[in-house]
């Protein structure tokens, strides 16, 4: 890696992790040399890059402009070094990859275990977040894709799986003896609501020209439904949120073709992927195939 590529490389690791010192441990080099590179930096450019004070660092707004510029040039510089690793038959690089607390429980375990099986070399970075942060990820290019509940504004989508929303009642309400229910039953109950799927619900009620008391707005699906067995309310959650209910809570399927949603996958480009997220996504895809066809 040339020098330039360096001083980028230890700016950005000092921005991710937020000191000097944890930067230096995470790269295995000297606090000094830590801070000789981001001076020599600053020189380069002509403008300071970070304030540093006792409570830590902070980027100036200059630095902020820069680093956006900075990670296009070490993601730009990962994908040369995979393609140089293609090209010598090597299978090497690093995936970074936004996902949501739900895909993390019931899909990644299976679709790493198939990947890290196939791909042993390729490092995998997993960063979780809600819906915004993901898609905030993905634009600023701090991950290469993101899993999403779809639609994704302003981005690049692949469509993995239909995903129908159910509803959740303690197991006393007086919904736990249907085998679906309507929409239009929810009218008179107080829901609960979890924060990434807000847009999504709302116009699920707005279709059905429904308009429930909202009673609290979460952002776990865990919390969500603890809520629930406490009898605070119903909740409408996608399927993938539901896959280990406590005692206590009922899942009703929503009898309506308007509630159903799309799990995906987001990118700037898919064109421009670097080759292990292409091989992580193809993994993805097939691991999907293989366990919901």
């Amino acid at each position: 890696m040339n020098l330039s590529i360096g001083k980028y490389e230890i700016f950005h690791t000092v921005v991710e992790l937020g000191s000097l010192t944890k930067a230096s441990e995470s790269l295995n080099i000297s606090q000094s040399g830590v801070s000789h590179a981001i001076s020599s930096l600053e020189k380069e450019l002509g403008f300071s890059l970070l304030t540093r004070n006792k409570a830590g660092i902070r980027l100036t707004v200059n630095g902020e402009r820069m680093l956006l510029y900075i990670r296009e040039i070490l993601n730009l510089n990962e994908k040369m070094l995979q393609e140089a690793g293609e090209i010598r038959g090597l299978e090497i690089g690093t995936v970074r990859i936004g996902t949501f607390s739900s895909i993390s429980a019931v899909w990644l375990p299976g679709i790493l275990k198939k990947f890290m099986d196939q791909y042993p070399h390729i490092k995998v970075d997993i960063m979780e977040g809600k819906q915004e942060e993901i898609s905030l990820w993905i634009s600023q290019g701090i991950v290469d894709f993101g899993f999403l509940m779809l639609p994704a504004a302003d981005l690049e989508v692949l469509h993995l799986k239909r995903e129908a929303f159910c509803c959740v009642v303690p197991e006393n309400h007086h919904l736990g003896a249907e085998n679906s229910i309507k929409t239009n039953a929810l009218n008179e109950e107080k829901l609960i609501v979890q924060n990434s799927t807000l847009k999504i619900i709302h116009n699920i009620l707005k279709s059905n020209k429904l308009s429930p008391e909202i009673a609290f707005h979460l952002d776990d699906e865990h919390a969500v439904i603890s809520m629930v067995k406490n009898s605070l309310g119903v909740a409408i959650l996608p399927d993938i949120a539901l896959h280990n209910l406590p005692d206590g809570v009922k899942k009703i399927p929503l009898s309506d073709d308007r509630a159903i949603s799309s799990i995906g996958i987001g990118s700037i480009s898919f064109k421009n992927l670097p080759p292990a997220a292409e091989k992580f996504i193809a993994a993805s895809t097939l691991w999907l195939n293989e366990h919901f066809t």
